[in-house]
């Protein structure tokens, strides 16, 4: 049975920068064990990034009101203090965002910002350990020449290959949760493809837990060994693949799956 890695109960996000409050994230529940894959789906506004930026630590906005907790391996983390957040952020928990030439920087080499990570949780590695280190991550991402991309910078680099670098960058540490925030929308859909595959390779080699959170149901129902559907700040439904597009409960989950494309349908 697999172990219990992230709890999140009553999660409950609101923002108070206008005259009333707004309620972005309401009341949520969820679990994720070691090795498993998570989707969260559901449309632009229905909360899945907040939550994820929640587990991730990093909503630090002064006119944000948060409650519930987010227990990860027994810690609790939604009101910890931020020197204790830095001890698992990119260490334990890594997160990858949609765009990465707005989270990669412009000046930097790429292997620079790869091993960004080690310099903070790894301090005792040496100079030529964290390269090798970068190495080895930047080619268990399936990125050619990977000693040439360590030298490049990110300009030089197509879309697919800025995001396969984010995600060598986010596993560099081996961490136990990988929190992929929409990482295949800027890109089309052969690579897209592409990019599932290699987050599934990565989930069954290093039993790394995965939250993969997107809008587009065909790509989850690849991935992911469970699905949570989230509408308006809440879930309203949670299944298995097979569950959430076979029997549908909820009126919301019918119409995210009436809206995939015919051709999607007969693929996945």
């Amino acid at each position: 049975m697999s172990e219990l890695l992230l709890e999140i109960k009553n999660l409950s996000i609101e923002f108070h920068d206008h005259a009333l409050p707004e309620s972005v994230v309401e009341d949520v529940c969820l679990q994720v064990n070691t090795g498993e894959i998570v989707g969260i789906v559901g449309e632009s506004g229905s909360g899945k990034s907040m939550t994820a930026m929640a587990i991730a630590g990093l909503l630090r906005r002064h006119d944000m009101k948060k409650s519930g907790e987010i227990i990860f391996q027994g810690e609790e983390l939604l009101h910890a203090k931020r020197s204790e957040l830095r001890k698992y952020q990119g260490n334990d928990i890594s997160i990858v965002f949609q765009e990465p030439m707005t989270s990669l920087n412009p000046v930097k080499r790429i292997g620079w910002q790869v091993e960004e990570s080690l310099r903070i949780h790894r301090p005792e590695m040496s100079k030529e350990e964290r390269y090798q280190r970068a190495i080895e991550s930047l080619r268990s991402v399936e990125l050619l020449e990977p000693e040439k991309v360590y030298r490049q910078y990110p300009h030089e680099l197509s879309g697919g290959m800025r995001q396969r670098v984010m995600i060598a960058s986010a596993m560099i540490c081996e961490p136990k949760l990988l929190i992929a925030d929409e990482p295949t929308t800027a890109l089309d859909v052969t690579i897209q493809l592409q990019i599932v595959k290699l987050l599934k390779r990565l989930n069954q080699e290093k039993n790394t837990s995965i939250l993969f959170i997107s809008h587009d149901l065909s790509l989850v129902k690849r991935l992911c060994d469970r699905i949570v559907v989230m509408q308006k700040g809440r879930i309203v439904e949670t299944g298995t693949p097979q569950e959430i597009f076979e029997q549908p409960k909820e009126e919301y989950t019918k119409q995210l799956i009436a809206a995939i494309p015919r051709l999607e349908k007969l693929e996945v």
